[in-house]
């Protein structure tokens, strides 16, 4: 069980709006801000870097030509070269076009942050990013949204508009489920994306025994795990006594901050749990990225992208 601190002092939760409700002015202007920061991120910080990350599905048949001194043999078209009565060797070009599958975990947990920003409101940003991102490189973008249920699907699309509509969903969006349950999302990408695409699962990942439909996902896709955390979920502050309440399940525990033994027990609780999901995802060769509501979130992307470069 992880408890969300809900009582710390100067912290104050919001509910988001449904997304039934009218779009406010203060929201619309939270969205136009996203759209304008992480445009400029993309185009300034990471021209060329999602590009030379993600350099396509494959290679795509192309045209045959006569052989030349030099070309693998094991390119030679045999049926062609039969019927030509000398060697024909297929051409291939790379397949450019990805498909970008944004899967966005908004169960309550999300609606924690001691640091001034939200998780979810930190999960918009990063899908922004790489929404955009995709989009400037011709690549289509869909969005999964899901808690405990499948929230809302958007089919894989080009355009600004697009990601002007993915972003809004986000950030609009009123759960119908509070708890979160990964096995869902993953055997949802399973049924309705055929082709292998590229899947950033978003969240905090405060669910367990999802690791089967991990494998599964990660065998037919591109997954990158990028898990969203928070300080105040590791590191509690010396407040006396303190009501935490879980987001999720909303059961409440009386801790007092106080008790250095009971802290470090948490403490010790929630890296071990982290740690361990690190090791599953590289198991399974599951990429992930770590980000931090109290740090930088480009600077985790970037560095995922470089590392992603070099290995290709």
């Amino acid at each position: 069980m992880s408890f969300l601190l809900k009582v710390i002092e100067g912290f104050k939760a919001t509910p988001l709006p449904t997304q039934k409700e009218q779009i406010s002015s203060e929201l619309m202007q939270r969205i136009r801000s996203i759209q304008i920061k992480t445009s400029h991120i993309v185009t300034e910080l990471m021209a060329g870097e999602y590009v030379s990350a993600f350099k396509g599905r494959g290679m795509e048949f192309n045209a045959v030509r006569e052989y030349t001194p030099g070309d693998d043999v094991r390119l030679i078209d045999w049926n062609v070269t039969a019927r030509m009565s000398q060697p024909f060797i297929k051409e291939y070009i790379e397949e450019r076009e990805l498909n970008v599958m944004l899967i966005v975990d908004v169960s309550s947990s999300g609606q924690f942050g001691s640091k001034g920003k939200f998780k979810n409101e930190i999960s918009a940003e990063v899908a922004s990013i790489l929404a955009f991102a995709a989009i400037r490189n011709n690549d289509k973008i869909g969005l999964i949204v899901f808690s405990n249920k499948i929230e809302y699907y958007i089919p894989p699309k080009k355009g600004k508009a697009h990601v002007w509509n993915i972003i809004r969903t986000i950030l609009n969006y009123q759960p119908e489920g509070s708890l979160t349950d990964l096995n869902l999302p993953l055997k949802y990408l399973l049924k309705i994306q055929k082709r292998k695409c590229i899947a950033f699962l978003i969240s905090d990942f405060q669910a367990t025994n999802y690791e089967t439909n991990l494998k599964l996902a990660r065998q037919k896709h591109d997954l990158v795990a990028i898990s969203i955390s928070d300080p105040r979920e590791s590191d509690l502050p010396k407040l006396g006594l303190i009501n935490l309440r879980d987001a999720e399940s909303g059961e409440v525990l009386l801790v007092d901050t106080g008790d250095r033994e009971m802290t470090d027990l948490l403490n010790v609780h929630e890296y071990e749990k982290r740690d361990n999901r690190k090791k599953i995802f590289h198991s399974m060769g599951v990429d992930t990225i770590e980000i931090n509501t109290c740090d930088s979130l480009v600077e985790p992307i970037i560095r995922y992208f470089k590392i992603r470069e070099k290995r290709h």
